[in-house]
């Protein structure tokens, strides 16, 4: 079991939405009981100073926006700027699916649309590396809803990949953590992903019904799984004082 000591740990994280319902989901309810508070800033809204300033844990989570379209959406450069400055101080940052797009934007790797959509549930092939943080997920079905990829910053190391997407995850030092997954889902609102995302997902030809049931399926395995993923990347921060 993974023993946690937060004695020296700022006792809120910050999240960063760039879409309503894509929210921490079963990882919240893990930072309730470690005695944490979670604070949520809305992107293109909010000033996100704060949120890139906080020493402790900020979490940037995900978004249908690619980091490219600083032109239509003139607040991510903004954020941008923010956070490469937080990565080179090396505050505890986790990014998610677009918040891993984010990271590797900010660490000089180009992010493009990817040959296809990668949307549903899949395995990830774990790179064998010491202490991977996603150990845990080894043959486990994680959820991947995403059309833009990233190449690999020079200075991350590899910590899992996909048959489509070589580059699904990546760390640098014990403080940051890019997921281009979305391992923090909750199996029991995933149905506001099918509504919100439904435009995206007729376009790509996915079939819901049949991702509904994957859904139903794989969801409550992973978000089991995933919350000993959260508490070890947790065990392990750095905070700078």
């Amino acid at each position: 079991m993974t023993m946690l000591n937060l004695d020296h740990f700022p006792d809120t994280v910050y999240a960063i939405q760039h879409l309503a319902f894509e929210d921490l989901g079963a990882w919240e309810d893990v930072f309730y009981q470690l005695g944490l508070r979670v604070r949520y800033f809305e992107a293109g809204i909010d000033d996100l100073r704060k949120a890139y300033e906080h020493p402790g844990l900020t979490v940037i989570l995900g978004g249908p926006i690619g980091v490219y379209e600083t032109e239509n959406f003139p607040f991510l450069q903004a954020e941008i700027d923010l956070l490469k400055v937080r990565l080179d101080k090396n505050l505890p940052t986790l990014g998610i699916c677009l918040g891993a797009q984010l990271i590797a934007h900010a660490l000089g790797a180009k992010v493009y649309a990817g040959q296809s959509k990668e949307m549903g549930w899949s395995k990830l092939s774990l790179a064998a590396i010491e202490n991977n943080p996603l150990r845990n997920l080894e043959n486990i079905e994680v959820l991947h809803w995403h059309g833009d990829t990233f190449d690999l910053p020079e200075q991350a190391e590899l910590l899992a990949s996909t048959e489509l997407y070589a580059n699904q995850a990546f760390r640098i030092g014990s403080n940051i953590l890019a997921l281009q997954f979305h391992p923090e889902v909750a199996s029991d609102s995933l149905e506001k992903w099918l509504i919100g995302h439904s435009c995206e997902l007729s376009q790509a030809k996915i079939d819901i019904p049949a991702l509904r049931a994957a859904n139903l399926q794989f969801a409550p395995v992973l978000e089991i799984t995933s919350q000993t993923v959260l508490k070890q990347y947790l065990a392990q921060l750095n905070i700078v004082s």
